[in-house]
């Protein structure tokens, strides 16, 4: 019972630990952020010279690469060839090179026709742009902006915009203060790839988790190994650390140390008993608190 508490008491400190450096559990903004840019139909900037649009736009981007295309197809250099002088899809070369004109590719075989959905493709750009790529979502906002079209249209169109401007997977979420101290304290060969390469880097920017994780993994072996003799010797390299957290779980045990040594040492648990008090407790709840216990009595021994 004892080492059950004292368990209990170490996931807590654990996660106290990593609380205290909750700032540092999500990734550098620059490697979280992700956007994708749809075709702005919209004039250019005031301060930008007439006919010429952002450089970052996807629009210039499919106009420099169409030009480039059709410019090497008069070279007489294949399709494949121009696909991996690019790093693009065979299939992405053909529709540049089919196309007579940027725009037509940009506006007319993409969006096609006079569609109820015209005077919403601006707020559809904006919502694709901040990442918003549900087509559900999007038709139940255009509903609230006075869209009265059917969600098929809202669908096709999305299905077009996936084909023409692919968006980057979601950046990844960023881990919690239980996640890292789930990680921490579970055994590193029960982590998947991703997990191991969060809590990695979640590492790498708090020395003072690394110094955690390294106790953590030690006190592991201490009960993995039954070595409890070698508890006085872990408590000795945690003081030395400033790590307030597994501070206070080291005073708790020394408190009880011959009991936690027993308990980390001897093959012998207190778990069957918790297990039987656990079964019983769960059987009377079931009868709601109002057998007696004659009733408790046989359907523990039904149980059994």
């Amino acid at each position: 019972m004892i080492c059950r508490d004292r368990s209990l008491a170490f996931a807590e400190a654990v996660e106290k630990a990593v609380n205290r450096h909750r700032a540092l559990l999500r990734e550098p903004p620059e490697k979280n952020s992700q956007s994708v840019t749809v075709p702005d139909m919209a004039e250019p900037a005031p301060d930008a010279p007439a006919g010429q649009r952002r450089s970052d736009r996807l629009s210039d981007r499919v106009r420099n690469q169409q030009a480039s295309v059709h410019d090497l197809l008069g070279q007489g250099i294949p399709l494949r060839v121009i696909a991996r002088q690019f790093g693009l899809a065979r299939n992405t070369v053909r529709r540049l090179a089919h196309a007579a004109t940027a725009h037509e590719l940009l506006v007319g075989r993409w969006t096609g026709g006079t569609s109820i959905l015209d005077p919403y493709k601006p707020y559809l750009h904006q919502r694709w742009s901040e990442g918003l790529i549900s087509a559900r979502r999007l038709f139940e906002e255009l509903r609230e902006r006075g869209y009265e079209g059917g969600e098929s249209v809202v669908k096709e169109y999305v299905r077009k915009l996936r084909e023409a401007f692919p968006h980057d997977d979601p950046p990844r979420r960023n881990p919690s203060v239980r996640d890292v101290t789930s990680w921490i304290t579970r055994h590193p060969d029960r982590l998947n790839d991703d997990q191991a390469q969060q809590l990695k880097a979640v590492l790498a920017r708090c020395p003072e988790l690394e110094q955690t994780a390294q106790h953590i993994r030690a006190f592991a072996e201490l009960m993995n190994n039954r070595q409890g003799r070698h508890l006085d010797q872990w408590i000795d390299r945690v003081q030395s650390d400033d790590l307030p957290a597994l501070h206070s779980f080291v005073n708790g045990t020394c408190q009880d140390f011959d009991a936690v040594v027993a308990g980390l040492s001897l093959r012998f648990s207190s778990g069957a008993v918790e297990g039987h008090n656990n079964k019983i407790k769960m059987l009377k709840r079931q009868m709601f608190g109002v057998a007696n216990f004659d009733l408790l009595r046989k359907r523990v021994l039904l149980a059994t």
